[in-house]
């Protein structure tokens, strides 16, 4: 269990908050050291599972998998890459990702995540930014999209393909190797040396690349195992697993796979999280946690609901929906009655059970981050038998700096720091972090991190008396009305996102009179809607405009106009019949919002709004 965290009270306000490290720092070593480190202590034990072409998973032991690490590490070295060469990775969240980036740190390399969405021109600038010298992309069509830039890569000297066979190629080209040339150079690294460069996704610039360190994972992750232990450590029959379906181009992703190989918990990745084929695997693989962003969590829910619709049980599943709620503290921590507790008791084989069946059956906790969950959605998951443990952090702190401390949740808020983490609050509202799992700068900066600095994070936010930390808004989101007040969009727009109809919400209002909102809808959650109101053929355009689903449209705004006084509320918003995507330039490969981008696309629109 986490210490108590150490406080500082300015004028009855909490400005900082800073907890004590649970684990101790490492002096020496390397994430490359991870996988021998598991060899020695445990070789027989299923650290990994492989899925199958028969849709079945295969056990990974531990002493299998340093074998494999360091047979594409010899690889890797008789290709020629030099300690502290760039290799850049780019491809879904498979087994092979896992087993390339541990070989590659074996091997002394720096690993390169690169979104395997990315554009031609995405690509190229992390490759070219970055001075990789190596590249291994998941298919062909990658391939042939960075063979026909090389020209522009002359730095790039290999590019190889998990589909062909890549690392078969590299086992056989290290097979003359002895494996003392592999833990030669392993030995060599120091948690001061450079792991990766995960890029930030780039919403107002060009993405930056984030120079992470082993010492920063080593810090990030060492203090997560400890504080998360009911995660890590599962104390029931069923022994610890997770299956990785986010990107581990992302740290969040990256740093909980990093997370179950330090900690010895069975991992399975999941390449694709289109609903048919992320619900077979989870049936199949039947993990006992989950990582996951709001997004997901939202379309199990709706998706849940929408199947009670059709068999006419809306209401039922409505109320069910109410007592998990108040379950999970909903209302303030008021301790459900006795006809309550009896309710529950009822929905749970009818509703609840029936969830954590579509999530393998098995799985007590879910990890949340990238944006706020939501109180609604918090309070339903943990009334439902699933507890959540909600983070916030950014990729300059190797994932989280705070969360939600086991058995002792804030609903509305992102948790307390991390064990070894401390927060302030700038005078002016802006949330400052500062820990060894803060990163040593940017890629080609020639100013990096200085040691002792606090990271001025961009985000808004507050401490309460108890240290946890509330999020409610970015710096450079917040907008001025002509009137003069601010409004913070997040909190309107996260709320709106939540709702089944709604796909992604952008706030307006900066230098106008009033705030509006452009609203994209759901493609799961109209075609249901649609369904169940015989208007499937109303073509998209005659649709965000029907009256039936404005109504809908604006109980949900305002339902999220509840949160805000009404000088920050939204007036008028326009339903538009595309969506938000990333080819469109509109979102990052995180699914974050461009608002510029939205901004200059959706002109029209937004000048519409402000007419009489």
């Amino acid at each position: 269990m986490a210490a108590e965290p150490v406080k500082t009270v300015l004028g009855g306000v909490v400005r900082e908050v800073a907890v004590p490290a649970l684990a101790p720092v490492p002096m020496a070593g390397s994430l490359g050291d991870i996988p021998y480190d598991n060899e020695r202590a445990a070789p027989g034990e299923a650290v990994l599972a492989r899925r199958q072409e028969d849709g079945s998973w295969r056990d990974v032991t531990a002493a299998e998998f340093a074998a494999e690490v360091t047979a594409v590490a010899k690889g890797l070295i008789a290709e020629g890459l030099q300690p502290g060469a760039r290799i850049a990775i780019m491809a879904r969240t498979t087994y092979e990702w896992t087993l390339l980036d541990f070989a590659a740190w074996a091997a002394g390399l720096v690993t390169v995540p690169v979104y395997p969405t990315s554009s031609a021109l995405q690509t190229r600038y992390v490759l070219q930014d970055s001075g990789a010298a190596a590249c291994v992309v998941e298919d062909t069509d990658q391939a042939r999209m960075i063979s026909a830039d090389r020209a522009a890569l002359p730095g790039l000297l290999n590019l190889w393909a998990f589909d062909t066979g890549a690392l078969g190629q590299l086992a056989r080209a290290g097979a003359h190797l002895p494996d003392a040339l592999v833990h030669e150079r392993r030995r060599a690294r120091t948690p001061e040396s450079v792991a990766t460069l995960v890029y930030t996704s780039g919403t107002t610039g060009a993405p930056k690349g984030c120079v992470i360190t082993h010492g920063n994972f080593f810090a990030e992750v060492d203090n997560a195992i400890e504080l998360l232990h009911p995660v890590f450590k599962a104390g029931s029959k069923d022994p610890a697993s997770t299956l990785l379906f986010l990107p581990l181009a992302h740290v969040f992703g990256r740093m909980v796979a990093i997370g179950c190989l330090r900690a010895r918990v069975k991992l399975a990745h999941a390449p694709s999280i289109d609903s048919e084929d992320l619900l077979a695997d989870l049936a199949t693989f039947r993990p006992t946690f989950l990582l996951a962003i709001p997004h997901v969590l939202e379309k199990v829910y709706n998706t849940a609901r929408a199947t009670a619709e059709k068999m006419g049980r809306a209401s039922s599943f409505d109320r069910a929906a109410r007592i998990a709620q108040r379950f999970g503290g909903a209302d303030g921590g008021k301790a459900p009655g006795l006809g309550a507790r009896a309710a529950r008791a009822l929905y749970d084989p009818l509703v609840y059970r029936r969830m954590r069946d579509a999530l393998g059956g098995r799985v007590r906790y879910v990890i949340s981050g990238g944006s706020p969950l939501g109180t609604r959605l918090a309070a339903f998951y943990t009334g439902a038998g699933v507890e959540v443990f909600e983070g916030y952090g950014l990729t300059e702190t190797t994932g989280a700096s705070t969360v939600t401390p086991p058995r002792q949740p804030r609903l509305g808020t992102v948790g307390r720091p991390l064990p070894g983490t401390a927060v302030r609050i700038a005078d002016d509202g802006e949330v400052l972090l500062y820990g060894r799992h803060v990163f040593a700068g940017y890629w080609n900066d020639p100013q990096p991190m200085p040691a002792g600095q606090w990271l001025a994070t961009g985000d808004i936010g507050e401490l309460d008396a108890d240290g946890y930390l509330t999020i409610t808004g970015r710096k450079k989101d917040l907008i001025i009305t002509s009137g003069g007040k601010n409004v913070a969009p997040a909190p309107l727009e996260d709320w709106l996102r939540a709702h089944p109809l709604v796909g992604q919400c952008m706030v307006f209002g900066d230098n106008r009179p009033y705030v509006t909102a452009l609203i994209t809808l759901e493609p799961d959650g109209i075609a249901h809607w649609r369904l169940m109101r015989r208007k499937e053929g109303m073509p998209m355009t005659r649709l965000v405009q029907d009256p039936e689903l404005l109504e809908e449209i604006q109980r949900a705004v305002d339902q999220a106009n509840t949160l805000v006084s009404r000088s920050e509320s939204i007036r008028r918003f326009t339903v538009l019949p595309g969506q938000f995507t990333e080819t469109r330039g509109h979102l990052t490969p995180s699914l974050k919002m461009r608002r510029a981008a939205i901004a200059r696309d959706h002109e029209d629109e937004i000048n519409a709004l402000y007419e009489d």
